[in-house]
């Protein structure tokens, strides 16, 4: 059961928040992936929990989907940010053409918002090289990718994701 918050609540919230002690969902991420998640982890953990699914969950959901799945396809944060997206807009009703119809157009919004300040989606464009070839790995080391590029990622998406949220 959830508890009514009274005012008293709200005040204590905000002044823990104006005193910098909750973390903005941008440095949330961003902590995530300081800590060795990978970019599809760090977007979708971070809003997980306001969607009822556990941290532990989101974690190993979305694993699989960095480095565009590992072949350098759909950016992983952009991953991790639709299944966001799906938490609060998914279609998941029989039968239900505009729940669907509602929830590709969520989708589009959010891509066309990502491509806008990026030009892509794709990993292997977006870093330069290559994730799933072992020459371009290694070259992604060396340029230190990885820690230049994909924070740059996270944050974008997780901005877009907050926007549209608020919507």
């Amino acid at each position: 059961m959830i508890k009514e918050m009274n005012v008293k609540d709200w005040e204590q919230v905000k002044e823990i928040y104006l005193q910098g002690k909750l973390e903005s969902k941008v440095e949330k991420s961003a902590n995530y992936f300081k800590n060795g998640f990978n970019c599809s982890q760090a977007v979708l953990a971070t809003f997980a929990e306001d969607f009822g699914l556990s941290e532990e969950m989101a974690l190993k959901i979305a694993t699989q989907f960095c480095g565009g799945a590992r072949k350098g396809e759909m950016c992983g944060a952009v991953s991790g940010a639709l299944m966001v997206l799906g938490l609060k807009f998914g279609h998941y009703h029989y039968n239900a053409p505009e729940e669907k119809g509602n929830a590709y157009k969520i989708a589009e919004e959010f891509m066309n918002r990502f491509i806008e300040k990026n030009g892509t989606v794709v990993c292997r464009e977006l870093l330069g090289y290559d994730v799933s070839r072992a020459e371009d790995m290694l070259k992604i080391k060396e340029l230190d990718l990885f820690k230049s590029t994909c924070p740059k990622m996270i944050q974008c998406a997780t901005e877009i994701v907050e926007q549209m949220l608020q919507e």
